[in-house]
Parts: structure tokens; sequence; C-alpha cells
């Protein structure tokens, strides 16, 4: 049913989709801690606006995996391949690790049994040491491979270029990780619309084909994933808005508030799983044998005690088995699902948390809920959902959405709205709000003993994106930072609430220069905040504002008049404003005798007395305070050369796997070229037809000393050497299996055209009978080209019967289709030859016997017509007498 409904939830959100006609497509990215999954939005003519991208293993979701083997980078599947016999070559869980400082992101391996080599960087993040040559890779780079696999997935699917994409991330999120994500996806070439919530992507996935006019509703999300729970409170309502001059109702949806556990998910019930296990196996083996010390070991428990989980959300009862798992020991064993729930026993409690949590902090009840919809892998364990029941007090929870692809699709809903190309006809407003609430904090010579050095910038839930401005009182440079507002809770691995920081100069020297002059205020500066859609908050701008007041020297303009009787009112001038106002409104009516007044008249009756004074005035300057950003930590930003040193990094890679596809496919299709013709060689009759027991024998032996070169030689060698071969095979059996083409090709081309020459007859035959305007000599060309090509063909046919099979065919096949279409193209040019039109001379002699007839009758609407025309001529011209030239007359060509 659950199925039923999101499939009908996803017909409904295409047909919400407007696509205009453009070669590009955008995409989501679900960016999960162990795999991702992609979905497009179209603008390709002909496809399905919104669809998931599957992967080279036609799977919708993807490994978010890299690894480097053999001096091959490995990615996604290919890299998912390696995990059981190179775990230390492997690397996952990267997302969980960005913008994490080292000693957090250590521990977090070392608990969940990865054993690939670390280092700690200059910014006191982590760094991956590659063992085959000694690279090193950030965790940047890394995620941006992981990025740039899944934009290659969205392109190969859509088959068009796919730059723009919004990337999800989970509620928890702070803003190191949040910008090192951004820099990843720089990293990768790929521009990101937005960062966006995953509950917000669900949500929207939800609400799309729903409707609110009727009443609004809560919602609560409740996801959890392979390494984190969270339930996100929503509330959906419509209101009344204008579109083409209607009333219409348009769905929107807030997201009230969102609580999590960051180390809570799947994953954790596997480790309980894990370490069962392994107690079994090591009191299976005995002698002091852990099999904990072996990563190889470890790495294969964790693959089946994966599959040991999913078995066990539909049954009750599930097996094990590992073949080899330790010095050669295979383990087998069974667990139940209620010794499973057993070993979980604490997880469960700690799963209702954040549901009780936003309940809690929302003040609404249980009953005032309308749904909870689960999403996330983790909610198909039975345990889980019935826990969730017994508290809720419900009998069943709400599944109307895919638990895995909700969030990817709800995610390419707002990619397209947020497009340039597309929009969307059903309209769902979201209103989604920063996870975390912000303050700055001030510092600097002179310290700040007030309230200002402290503000709050942000508070939580605050919607997303918004603008902040915030003014302080003081006259030297200073420093601020940003901070988390309160301590609990921060993101995972963060020790400290401050995560940026500012060095605001310019203050100082600015004051100096201002100072002497007579301020009437207190020097202030303005701080400017941005809350970005993807919720980091950044100090776009500062400036120092200055109020002055000070007398200056004013102009004044005095107009007295020495002839007050003889002059207009009109022209007086007061130097008082309102005066001068008043006299122009009363004077306005002389305005129209004014101009009989010469300008020497003007000049000898009117005096000018310009004198000046003095007046106070206030005025505001505003100086543009110098910012630089100085963060340091895992949180650091990227210099604008280690981005680009990345990038160049980054794209080497992509250009040496680019090569390596094309030298594995041209290998293969060498090898397939060599095992398919010594295949036909010795299975096919009719190349005994059209060669000699000598050309086979010989290109047979070609194709042996290729294929001993392909085992022994080609391992290493270049996409170049595979296709030089290759071409080499092709062109010394290229003239043998051509003429094995020949043998059917020709025959029956010959047919087609004999079919074509006959269907010709009938054809002139019905030209002669209803076309008879054709040009008959067009005709008989046609009908000799007919006879021409009769004749080639059975002068060909016979010269054919002559020529051995092994030698170079008489005729071909392609020249017989050329000949045949040459004369369809003739055929096609006469055919379209259009009937020509009758002539209509009676018509116009009528015509013409009616407009002389018009011409004598005065009454007539014609008659009054031209004479109203010559009136017009001889106006034009300004003389009765010009002659009026009579009209030529006008003939229909045919």
């Amino acid at each position: 049913m659950a199925s039923i409904l999101f499939k009908l939830g996803l017909v409904l959100s295409v047909l919400c989709l407007f696509v205009s006609r453009s070669q590009s497509a955008v995409s989501s990215i679900d960016l999960g801690s162990e795999g991702l999954k992609v979905a497009v939005v179209n603008l390709k003519p002909g496809q399905s606006p919104i669809s998931i991208a599957i992967n080279e293993m036609s799977k919708r979701k993807s490994p978010a995996l890299v690894a480097f083997h053999s001096g091959t980078r490995l990615i996604g599947e290919e890299a998912a391949g390696l995990v059981a016999r190179y775990p230390n070559k492997v690397y996952s869980q990267i997302r969980d690790i960005i913008g994490k400082p080292y000693n957090y992101s250590k521990s977090f391996l070392d608990s969940i049994y990865l054993p690939f080599p670390i280092i700690e960087d200059s910014r006191g993040a982590v760094n991956f040491k590659i063992d085959d040559d000694g690279s090193i890779y950030s965790v940047e780079e890394l995620l941006a491979m992981i990025l740039g696999y899944a934009v290659n997935l969205a392109e190969f699917h859509s088959k068009v270029p796919v730059k723009d994409a919004v990337i999800t991330v989970p509620p928890y999120f702070g803003q190191a990780e949040r910008r090192g994500l951004l820099q990843a996806a720089k990293m990768a070439g790929v521009n990101v619309l937005s960062l966006v919530n995953e509950h917000s992507g669900a949500a929207l996935q939800y609400g799309i084909d729903k409707d609110f006019s009727n009443g609004s509703r809560h919602v609560i999300f409740y996801d959890m994933g392979a390494s984190s729970t969270y339930a996100a409170l929503v509330h959906y309502s419509a209101y009344s808005g204008k579109e083409h001059g209607k009333t219409v109702s348009v769905n929107q949806f807030q997201v009230k508030d969102v609580r999590w556990d960051p180390e809570l998910g799947g994953r954790n019930m596997e480790l309980r799983l894990v370490e069962y296990f392994a107690d079994e196996f090591n009191k299976q083996v005995g002698n002091g044998v852990d099999v904990r010390k072996s990563s190889k070991a470890m790495a294969k428990l964790k693959k089946q005690v994966k599959r040991t989980k999913e078995i066990l959300s539909a049954n009750t009862v599930a097996p094990i088995s590992v073949e080899s798992l330790y010095d050669d020991r295979d383990f087998r064993s069974t667990i139940t699902r209620e010794k499973f729930e057993e070993l979980c026993e604490d997880l469960w409690e700690k799963s209702l948390i954040p549901v009780k949590e936003v309940l809690k902090y929302s003040g609404l009840k249980v009953d005032e809920i309308y749904a909870v919809e689960l999403i996330g892998g983790g909610t198909r364990v039975p345990k889980l959902q019935a826990k969730l029941q017994e508290y809720l007090g419900r009998k069943e929870l709400d599944k109307h959405l895919d638990a895995d692809e909700a969030i990817v699709l709800g995610a390419a809903l707002h990619a397209a709205n947020l497009s340039d190309g597309i929009k969307l006809n059903r309209k769902l407003g979201m209103v989604d709000g920063s996870s975390y609430g912000f303050v700055f904090v001030l510092d600097g010579p002179d310290s700040f003993n007030d309230e200002s050095s402290r503000q709050l910038i942000v508070q939580r839930m605050k919607k997303l994106p918004s603008k902040i401005f915030r003014s302080i009182i003081h006259n030297k440079d200073f420093e601020i930072s940003l901070a988390y507002e309160n301590e609990d809770p921060l993101p995972p691995g963060v020790t400290s609430p401050i995560f940026a920081q500012y060095d605001v100069s310019g203050l100082t020297d600015a004051s100096e220069n201002y100072s002497s002059r007579n301020l009437s205020a207190p020097i202030k500066t303005n701080l400017h905040f941005s809350l970005s859609r993807s919720g980091i908050i950044s100090l776009d701008r500062a400036d120092a504002v200055f109020e002055i007041t000070e007398w200056v020297e004013v102009a004044k303009r005095n107009l007295t008049l020495e002839n007050s009787t003889t002059t207009s009112p009109n022209i007086s001038v007061e130097a008082d404003a309102k005066n001068s106002s008043e006299e122009n409104n009363d004077n306005l009516h002389v305005a129209v005798g004014f101009s009989n007044i010469s300008k020497s008249n003007m000049e000898e009756h009117n005096t000018m007395d310009l004198s000046t004074e003095r007046k106070l005035k206030k005025r505001t300057f505003r100086v543009p305070l110098k910012i630089v950003e100085k963060t340091m930590g895992p949180g650091m930003p990227l210099s604008k050369e280690s981005l680009a040193e990345a990038t160049n990094k980054l794209e080497a890679l992509d250009k040496k796997d680019v090569e390596r596809r094309r030298t594995a496919e041209l290998k293969n299709n060498l090898e397939g070229y060599i095992y398919a013709t010594k295949e036909k060689l010795e299975s096919s009759e009719e190349l005994d037809q059209i060669s000699t027991g000598e050309e086979r024998q010989s290109f047979n032996h070609k194709l042996d000393e290729v294929q001993e070169w392909l085992y022994i030689d080609g391992e290493d060698a270049t996409a170049t050497e595979f296709q030089e071969r290759l071409d080499m095979l092709k062109d010394v059996g290229g003239s043998m299996f051509f003429r094995l083409k020949e043998l059917t090709a020709r025959p029956a081309a010959v047919e087609h055209a004999r079919r074509y020459l006959v269907e010709l007859q009938q054809i002139l035959l019905g030209w002669k009978t209803n076309k008879s305007w054709l040009p008959e000599d067009k005709i008989n060309e046609v009908a000799s080209d007919a006879d021409m090509l009769r004749f080639w063909l059975d002068e060909k046919e016979a010269e054919q019967k002559k020529t051995p099979g092994f030698s170079t065919p008489a005729f071909t096949s392609e020249e017989v289709f050329t000949k045949v279409l040459n004369l369809q193209d003739k055929v096609s040019g006469i055919n379209r030859i259009p009937k020509p039109k009758p002539k209509i001379e009676k018509a116009i002699k009528n015509e013409t016997e009616s407009t002389s007839e018009n011409a004598t009758n005065p009454n007539s609407t014609s008659g009054e017509n031209f004479n109203q025309s010559q009136r017009s001529a001889r106006d034009t011209d300004g003389s009765s007498n010009a002659k009026v030239e009579p009209e030529p007359k006008i003939h229909d060509e045919l």
C-alpha cells in the first residue's frame, strides 16, 4: 500500500512541473553516511521531469566510498568491491568527519573498526594518507570525489550537462560541516543552489500532492538513518493568493522544530550484532584468539551482519555465514529477533527522545499530531516501530513516503523551484529554520563592558534565508566572533561554541579623522550579517557611522524689482521658499502675456543681489571598514591557492579515470573481437564460400598473435595500443567479412530494387492518368532511368555469377541502394510539381466593368471615395490643377 501511495505521489509531483525547452538539468544529492542517492530534474523534452539516477550496477543507491588501489582511484560500486579484501584502502563515513577535529574523528573511526590511516593537518582536521604512493588528501577532497561521482550519475542518466545541484544535510550539521561541504562541491565543479535540511526535503515530498485549504495539520517526520536519528515537527497550512487575477489557495509548510541524536542510528544496532558474533567466534576458536584485531575479518563480519539485520526485520530468525573469517576458519551462526532486541535494549528508549523533545518544546499533545511519517532505513526495525506506536498511542504509523527516496525526491522539487529553467505549477511554500541560534561576541583594545559585547543575532528556527543588522557604539578597531547561542547542543565533535572570527579595522583611523569635528552623536558601527539559504551565517559588511553638526555658508539669492508698476508680478523671486511658492501660485494667470516682454527689458528692470548666510546642518558620513576572517580550526576556510591546487589535483584524477575506463573498454573490445571472430572462423560454413583456406588460416594466425600479446604484454598497455591492434585485425579480416556480409546483403538489395521498379511502372501510369500537367520530358527521363537501372542490374548479376566468392564482388549492396535512392529522389521531385492555377481573365473583365459603373454613378460609395481621394491629392499638392495619372491595369500572373 505504501508503495502504491508513493508512486501516486511521484506521478503527481511530475505533473506539477512545467518543463522548459533547455539542454540542461539540475539534480539533488541525498548524501548519507554510507550511501548516496541522486535525483534528476531534467529539462530535456521527452524525458520524465523527476527521476532517480541509477548507477553502473543499475542500483538506485550508491555506496559513498572512495578507494585507492594499485595506483587507481575507485568510487562507488567499484570501491565497494574492495572493502572485504582491502579495508585499509577503502575510505568511508567521509560525510560524518567533514569539519570535525582530528581527535574526534580518530575515536569515531576506531569505534566502528575502520582501519584506514589518517593524519592531522595544520587546521587540526583529518587528512587521509594513501599507502600506494604516499599522497595525502583532505576530507573535502575525498568528499568532492563523491560529489563528482554523483553528478556523473546524473549526467549519464539525463544525457545532458548537470552542474546545478541541491545537497541534503542532516539538521545537526553545524557551520564547519556546511562550509566544508560547500568547499568540497566547489572543488568538484558543482554549483550548489542550496543545502537543504533532510527533513525539509521529506516535508516537500509529503506535501506537494496534498490540499491543505480545508485545514492545517501538524506532521512529525521521524528519520533514523545509518548514523543519526531526528524528529522534525512541520506545520502545513494554506493561504489565499492572487494568480492571473484570480484568488487561489496556496499550500505552505513551516518547520516548527527539530530535535536529534547525532550518534544513534542503524549502525549502532549493527555494532551490537558485530560484538555479539565476534565474541561467539572467539569462543568457538579459543586459544586467546580475538577476531577484532584483524581489520579484514571485521570488515567481512560487518558486511554479513548488515544482511542479517535486514533479514531480522522480516523474520524472527536470521542466519549469518562468513567464509574464511579469520585464519581460514569459516563462521556460521544464527540469531533470533528476540535476542537482537535484547542486545539493543537501551537503544529503544534513546530512539524516543527526539520525539519526546519535539512535543515537549512545542507544547503540542500527541493527539494534536495528524501523522508521524517514518523515513530512513533504520525505521524498518519492528521493535523501533512498536516503541513509537506505544509512546504515541497509535495502532499504526504513517508510511506514505518511500523511506529511502523521499528526501532526495523532495530535494529535487526544491532544486526545480530554485532553478531558472523550471517552475512548479502546483506551489508549496517552504519555510525552514536554522537548527542553531547564533550570537556575536566583541573584543578589542578597549574592552566592551556593556551589553553590546554579546548580542543574539539569530534565534533558533529563524527563517532561512535572512538578513540581520546590528549596531554598536565604539571608536576603535575590534575583533568579532560568531558563536552558537547555547553550548547544549553543539554539533558533534565541537568543543568550543565559537566557529568564526573576524578582524574589523579602519575604525580607529576614521575616528581620529572625524573626532576633531563637532560630533552630534557617539560613533557607531553598523554590522550586516546574512543567514544564507544553506543555513550558513556570515559577517558581510561593517560601516562606521559619524553624525556631525556644522555651521555652513549657504548662498542667498534676493531679487529686487526697480519698477514694480511696469513688470509683471510673476518674475519676482523671494528667498523665503514659502513666500515664493505662494506668489507663484497667485501669479500663474499672467504667464500667457509674459511672452511679449523682451529679454532686454527684463535685464533692464531686474537687478540681482547675491549674499550668503550661516546655517546649522547635520551631516552623516559612512565609512566602510575592512573585514578579515581569521577563523582557525577544522572549520577554517581553505585559501584560494589551496582550493586551486585541490581542484587541479582532482581534475588530474578525473582525466586518469577517463583514460582508465577508455583503456578497459578498448581492451574488452579487442578481447571480444578476437573471441567472436575465432568462433566465426570455426563454425561459419558461409566463410568457405567467400574465402580460401589459406586466407582463413593466415587471419587465424594473426588473431593468435594478438591474443598472446593481450594476456602477456597487454596488462600494462595503453588505450592507443589496444585500438591499434584492433584496427589492424579489422583491416586484415575486413575484406573477408565484407564479402561475407555482401553474400546476403547484395541479393536483398537487388530484390528491393526490382520490387521498386515494378512499383515505378504503376507510378508512371498514374502520372499519365491523374497528373496530366506533369512535363512529358520529365516523365520520359524517369522511365529512361528505370530502364537503365534494370539493365545495370541484369548486367551486374550476370557478371557476379562469373566472379569467384573469394574475389572482389562485381557490385555491392551499397551501389544498388544508392542508385535506387537517386531514382526515388527524382520521382519525388516530379511528384511534388503542383497543379497550375486556373486562368481568371473573365473575372478581371467583370471587375473592370463594375469599377467603371461606380465611377459614373455620383451616388455610389466608391465614387465618393474616389472624389474624396482626388480632393486629398489636390490638397497635398497644393494645386487644384494637378493632373491625376491613370492607374495601370493589373493582371494576375499564372
